[in-house]
């Protein structure tokens, strides 16, 4: 039997991220790494014997003012590279941090894209990367796109650098 609670009431547009009976683990590392996460108070909840919750079964929480609805749905789907989350980093700190934070026990891959632990993907890219790849000088974009296509974890300093041709 399932009991319902008060959630964050979704967007008309939510995406819902299936994850492997581990949503509660998953909302509190994503709650961690970014520091304007809302949690829901209460979350819909599977009854085991005796009338206790066992596992939350959905929840509808909220990073950085974008609503997600997450399911434990078991083994069946994974998360690929097809859906990721794209994160405008305004400084080299905060690229580190996130890179580095959502990377713990996932993966790295090439020009800002990691895996967390859950399998979900995300972009850690600097929001001057717009600038220096569609700027005026196209050489000087050539050469920024060159550099990053080098690169796991995207560099401020490296991306302007080519771009300039310094």
């Amino acid at each position: 039997m399932l009991n319902k609670l008060t959630m964050i009431t979704p967007s008309k547009v939510t995406p819902l991220l299936w994850f492997d009976n581990n949503l509660e683990e998953a909302m509190r590392f994503y709650a961690s790494v970014f520091k304007n996460t809302k949690m829901p108070d209460k979350m819909l909840c599977e009854d085991g014997d005796f009338g206790q919750a066992t596992k939350i079964q959905t929840a509808t929480f909220e990073i950085e003012g974008q609503k997600f609805m997450g399911l434990n749905g078991g083994p069946y789907f994974k998360f690929n590279e097809a859906v990721s989350f794209f994160i405008s980093c305004e400084t080299q700190q905060e690229v580190d941090y996130f890179w580095e934070r959502l990377s713990e026990g996932g993966s790295k891959s090439q020009c800002g894209w990691l895996k967390d632990k859950f399998g979900l993907s995300w972009q850690v890219v600097p929001a001057m990367l717009s600038q220096v790849l569609g700027g005026s000088d196209a050489d000087g974009s050539k050469r920024a796109m060159q550099a990053m296509m080098q690169m796991t974890k995207l560099n401020i300093v490296a991306l302007e650098t080519a771009y300039s041709g310094q």
